[in-house]
């Protein structure tokens, strides 16, 4: 992977492919290779004629840890990824979040709306309004002696995957408190770019995706039939959904 240097932070990224730009930007534990390389995603958008930019959040992956829990804000990381933009001398891309990463692409359409042409927030709906994103035990699982000692079923999954993906505990339980900022319905609102909320029809964790998309101004709702927020990732629908929806961006 490429490094650059934001701040404090060396954040690493791949960066493959020719074209329009796009920016992906992945979930909570997880990493670019994990969400975006292994699902196919880099080669579907690469086939479809573009360059295709992915990070490793900061915390995550081969990105530097922090462990102060205040330096997880999620208009902070958006800014990790306006500084990658930066960094590579793109003006204006088209921007792809899961979960945690789509909560950072509305933050980032929101503050720097110039920098982003048209916004994916998949596997996030509702929660960016209200429920703060990451449920709140998952810090205290991350910490807990070991996957055995975690009972709550939501907080055992994120447990089970951080330990799947080799992260750093400490790191993702500072992320996990950190990064739990929601927007209001008028901030919503403002984000003028083209969106497509796309969420698994089975998705426990992402809140309503139709709520989100009405509120939108250029929103639309993508269902992911018959999958839940882990699943939805790599599924043919949401991909089938994003390269149509960003085809038919100018």
């Amino acid at each position: 992977m490429l490094r650059f240097r934001h701040d404090e932070v060396e954040l690493a990224f791949l960066d493959e492919g020719e074209g329009e730009p796009i920016v992906l930007v992945h979930g909570f534990a997880s990493t670019a290779a994990v969400n975006w390389v292994q699902p196919g995603w880099i080669t579907t958008l690469k086939n479809a004629g573009r360059r295709v930019i992915a990070l490793d959040n900061r915390g995550h992956g081969a990105s530097t840890k922090l462990y102060d829990p205040s330096a997880y804000h999620s208009a902070i990381m958006a800014q990790d990824v306006r500084a990658l933009l930066d960094h590579l001398g793109i003006n204006r891309a088209d921007a792809m979040g899961y979960s945690m990463g789509a909560r950072i692409v509305a933050f980032l359409a929101l503050g720097n709306p110039e920098r982003v042409r048209s916004a994916v927030i998949g596997g996030l709906g509702g929660h960016l309004i209200e429920g703060a994103g990451i449920p709140a035990n998952v810090a205290d699982a991350l910490e807990a002696p070991s996957l055995e000692t975690v009972h709550d079923p939501v907080a055992r999954t994120f447990r089970a995957f951080a330990e799947q993906t080799r992260s750093d505990l400490r790191a993702l339980a500072a992320c996990a408190r950190g990064s739990r900022q929601t927007l209001t319905r008028e901030e919503i609102a403002s984000i003028r770019v083209p969106a497509l909320v796309a969420v698994g029809s089975k998705d426990q964790i992402a809140g309503p995706g139709a709520e989100l998309a009405r509120l939108l101004p250029f929103g639309r709702l993508l269902d992911i039939t018959g999958r839940d927020h882990m699943t939805a990732v790599g599924d043919k629908i949401f991909k089938q959904g994003v390269l149509s929806f960003l085809a038919e961006q100018p």
